[in-house]
């Protein structure tokens, strides 16, 4: 009984954080499915040769090569403030479908333009991800850009979403289209290892933050990452440094769930998985490589059918149970989408091995077309 209670409590939350994004899927699978028996065309008894059977419109992602639609599932990183031959050509080629972006990379406004310019050439008609953190705070990769004031800071003022606008203008004009935010996580343990870049520690606060800061960033036309999924507010280790886990009952983690379903139903664009353990929904695998997590919780729980993308894949907590390739394979046998690489050259690495795989198991080419198509999406609702 109590587990059933339970159920029922998280089915409302969810029903009523994500009721837009539900009524917005029935209606494109009430477009795409029509109602009712479907109709065959007259039968012509004096003249059967006229009958002619229309060739479906080629969906997007069927367009591709194989090798090209695994490239939509790969995002890489580079060093210096102009973009390598090798970065231009993985683009051209559609290797991968896009770039994160780190201090090294930036100088000010007018060079970050240039290199953002740069990217697009080398693209040509698909819009490339273009991604930096920009939360606020020390946690900016431009600097020249806001938030000025940290996540906690912009609740205090009242002006997340003021931030989030203004901040969208600045990364707009320098040509970032992604912020890898907002975070969604709720600090819960003292010590929390991201208490400093979380909206609050209290439901109250950090539910409706995450829904201005995402309509702040929408308003100003950049895509938002809502992250660490589903919740690093129970770690005292940040996953970049170490092995986590978030030692929370499946109860106590629809608290940690509420602020994801909000962005679901603000229809953030990406959702950024963790790295970490959460040993109440699996005990076996880190989030980020868990079909019960992503396919499972984010997908079918919480129905959520945008862009699922890794935290980067060279973190400790990866590399403490898998290489990079193990890694990815086993993130897109999850049901994740994108796969952020950080290390060097690693990106080959990791297209390389999802294409073996595809190549060899029909199931896992599905996987890949079901992604590559959700990333396509995403990337044809930006504009440069």
């Amino acid at each position: 009984m109590g587990t059933e209670r339970a159920r029922v409590r998280r089915r409302r939350l969810w029903l009523a954080t994500g009721a837009l994004a539900a009524f917005a899927v029935g209606v494109v699978l009430g477009a795409r499915g029509g109602g009712g028996e479907p109709q065959t065309p007259p039968h012509r008894a004096t003249q059967p040769e006229a009958t002619t059977t229309a060739t479906p419109t080629p969906e997007p992602v069927d367009r591709l090569s194989l090798a090209q639609q695994v490239g939509r599932m790969v995002i890489l990183r580079f060093a210096g403030t102009e973009a390598p031959g090798y970065v231009r050509e993985a683009l051209r080629r559609r290797r991968v479908a896009g770039v994160i972006l780190f201090r090294d990379n930036v100088i000010d406004e007018a060079q970050v333009r240039s290199l953002t310019a740069d990217l697009r050439r080398a693209s040509g008609d698909l819009e490339p991800l273009v991604c930096v953190d920009q939360e606020g705070g020390e946690v900016r990769i431009l600097p020249f850009a806001p938030p000025a004031r940290s996540a906690p800071e912009q609740v205090a003022s009242g002006l997340v979403r003021e931030d989030a606008v203004a901040a969208g203008d600045a990364l707009r004009a320098a040509g970032v289209n992604v912020t890898l935010g907002p975070v969604a996580d709720l600090p819960t343990v003292d010590g929390a290892a991201l208490a400093g870049r979380a909206f609050g520690d209290s439901l109250d606060l950090v539910v409706p933050a995450v829904a201005d800061a995402i309509a702040g960033w929408h308003e100003a036309g950049v895509a938002t990452t809502v992250k660490h999924f589903p919740g690093l507010g129970g770690a005292t280790v940040n996953t970049d440094d170490g092995p986590a886990t978030v030692d929370r009952t499946r109860r106590q983690l629809e608290d940690d769930l509420a602020p994801f379903a909000q962005a679901v139903g603000a229809r953030t664009e990406f959702v950024m998985a963790s790295h970490a353990t959460y040993p109440a929904l699996d005990p076996d695998r880190i989030a980020s490589q868990s079909p019960a997590i992503i396919d499972g919780l984010l997908r079918e729980e919480l129905g959520y059918d945008g862009v699922v993308m890794t935290d980067s894949l060279e973190a400790a907590a990866v590399q403490a149970v898998a290489d990079v390739e193990e890694a990815a394979i086993a993130s897109a046998e999850a049901g994740v989408d994108l796969i952020l690489t950080t290390g060097r050259g690693s990106y080959s690495r990791v297209h390389a091995a999802l294409l073996s795989r595809a190549r060899q198991d029909a199931a896992f080419r599905d996987r890949v077309r079901a992604s590559a198509s959700r990333v396509l999406a995403a990337q044809s609702s930006l504009d440069g």
